[in-house]
């Protein structure tokens, strides 16, 4: 048992990714990724759809990631995967291949918590961060501000009301008719935007909150919309602009709000919408003038990923945390602390 340094094979199918990753501990060996491209004429994703990509091409994405690492499957110490939350059909593809696997193989298996998983994302850019430290968890599912105390140890602060924030960008590039997935295309947009164009309202909530609520700035840009009609590319950019502006303000707020709380010095970004270069770019001025330590994954580590899984994967096996072949997919599956 190598408790140091395992190798451990990391799958994730939670959704519209599928992914596979090799770790020796922290050190990413390989990792692939296939993103379904066949939900974008929808304007979002497809669940049944998803299933069936995933089903397809889930055996390839795995082989291609051992094949890569130079890691004969014999050499794996564990096989780490996300059974929540998710799509429930999505889940169970990456669930029960992973299980077979394990079995064949008889090796160690190991459940994993999606929202977990994010969290230890920065690990894998920086092996040495360990907690206790402050995460904002921010992607198109959840909204979260999270006192991570420990390994499986944690204390949700705050966390949306409604939408989540990247739920919010992909409904406001529904509206502008603008693509899908609506965070990256907002933010590049956004670069060639006045984000004082319009004045958008910043959901603050009380002075003390912690929570978050995006549903009445997506109302504020529907009515923008409405009462103005949008003519040339200029204007979209301007408004798309002035919306990010309005989320990246508040996410801000909040973590401020948090490191007074909490009195934390180090601060973790992570989730898809971590990949937003206006929040990182705030964040680094932020950091600075509080004097604290930001820490945030390489782009390809924000969205859903096996690499994070497998870091996940990691600190478990490290630990002997192994899950029974039993345990089912849970969609609503919520960030559990273990005391």
């Amino acid at each position: 048992m190598r408790k140091n340094n395992p190798i451990i094979l990391g799958i994730e199918s939670s959704c519209d990714e599928t992914s596979a990753a090799v770790l020796k501990g922290f050190e990413v060996s390989s990792h692939v990724i296939y993103s379904q491209i066949i939900h974008k004429k929808y304007g979002g994703v497809v669940p049944e759809l998803a299933s069936r990509e995933h089903l397809k091409v889930i055996p390839g994405i795995v082989e291609k990631a051992i094949s890569d690492s130079n890691v004969t499957l014999d050499k794996l110490d564990g096989i780490a995967v996300t059974y929540g939350p998710g799509l429930m059909g999505a889940l169970l593809v990456g669930l029960n291949f992973a299980k077979g696997l394990a079995l064949s193989l008889n090796k160690p298996f190991i459940a994993v918590n999606h929202i977990e998983s994010h969290l230890y994302a920065p690990m894998l850019e920086y092996p040495d961060l360990k907690p206790p430290f402050l995460c904002l968890l921010v992607s198109g599912g959840h909204t979260m501000l999270i006192d991570v105390q420990d390994i499986k140890k944690f204390n949700i602060l705050g966390e949306t009301l409604d939408d989540a924030a990247g739920e919010s960008f992909d409904k406001v590039a529904r509206l502008l008719k603008i693509g899908y997935p609506g965070g990256p295309i907002i933010d590049k947009m956004s670069q060639n935007g006045d984000d004082s164009y319009v004045k958008f309202p910043r959901a603050y909530l009380g002075k003390d909150s912690l929570d978050f609520s995006f549903s009445g700035l997506k109302t504020s840009v529907l009515n923008y919309v409405n009462n103005n009609p949008i003519t040339g590319e200029k204007m979209v950019n301007n408004v798309v602009a002035s919306f990010q502006a309005a989320v990246v303000d508040v996410l801000c707020e909040k973590i401020l709000r948090a490191v007074k709380k909490t009195k934390h010095k180090n601060v973790v970004l992570a989730g898809g919408v971590a990949a937003n270069s206006k929040l990182r770019e705030r964040m680094e001025i932020i950091s600075k003038e509080e004097n604290m330590n930001l820490y945030y994954p390489p782009l390809e580590y924000c969205t859903d990923n096996a690499a994070m899984v497998g870091a996940t994967g990691v600190l478990y096996y490290k630990n002997k945390w192994f899950s029974d072949l039993n345990i089912n997919a849970v969609p609503n599956l919520k960030l559990i602390s273990y005391k």
